[in-house]
């Protein structure tokens, strides 16, 4: 009976920093994959995306000219008309001007990411399950804003004791019973085990060495997938619920 329904969960933030201007979205709302839900500030992003595409169009007339000075330069070397002084001049400056051109470019790249980053959309088709965002509210890039359940699928995590390792393998059909759902049993089957015990990777693992050694028995995650899941299963298969699991021994 230690299992729980599971499924793709995220914490959606910002790559950039903003003021909240838009929230699409009120908590329990399905979205489509592509749904804009938050919407920054975007007015200095766009203001220094203007001055970098200006200042590429001014350095793009400038190479033009460059290279093409460069061009007649060369033809006057190879006929020995100009020192090598002027060609290695001319050389350098024409070197110099595609650099701030392409350094430019690169800028205005990063600019428009930065740009289209200021919307953030649903990565999935799901519902948002949490909402921590207001308009007006100051979002720093990489601080959560809102919890997402993605809808494709659903699974059940059971930590089975050690002892019982022995008895499951893997493709063993299991049935599944929800507690919250009432007179359902779901049908799946053992997809993976853990290599590990769950306290194995736990913020403060069990350090046998000290002496106090005390023998609990471990219990190992074991995943059961549930296929052929209809949407309307995924609706009441919410992440997190409390499950009983019985494996059907081979």
């Amino acid at each position: 009976d230690n299992a729980s329904v599971q499924a793709n969960t995220v914490m959606l933030a910002p790559k950039v920093g903003g003021y909240v201007v838009k929230v699409n979205f009120t908590e329990g709302m399905h979205v489509k994959k592509g749904t804009v839900l938050v919407e920054l500030d975007d007015r200095d992003y766009k203001n220094n995306l203007n001055q970098l595409s200006a200042e590429r169009l001014g350095l793009e007339a400038a190479r033009r000219d460059a290279e093409r000075n460069f061009g007649r330069i060369s033809n006057l070397y190879k006929s020995e008309a100009v020192s090598q002084q002027q060609y290695d001049q001319t050389l350098a400056n024409v070197s110099g001007v595609r650099a701030r051109y392409d350094a430019v470019s690169a800028q205005i790249a990063q600019s428009e990411l930065n740009l289209s980053n200021t919307k953030i959309v649903a990565p999935v088709d799901g519902v948002v399950a949490r909402k921590s965002v207001e308009i007006g509210q100051l979002a720093a890039p990489g601080v959560p804003l809102l919890g997402f359940v993605g809808s494709a699928e659903r699974w059940v995590v059971a930590n089975f004791k050690e002892t019982d390792l022995s008895s499951l393998k893997i493709g063993s059909k299991v049935d599944v019973k929800v507690d919250a759902i009432g007179g359902r049993e779901f049908h799946g089957e053992i997809e993976s085990m853990n290599s590990a015990t769950g306290a194995t990777f736990a913020l403060l693992p069990p350090d046998n060495a000290t002496g106090n050694f005390t023998k609990v028995v471990q219990r190992i995650p074991v995943r059961i997938k549930l296929p052929n899941l209809t949407p309307a299963d995924i609706e009441l298969l919410k992440a997190g619920l409390s499950a009983e699991v019985k494996v059907h021994k081979r």
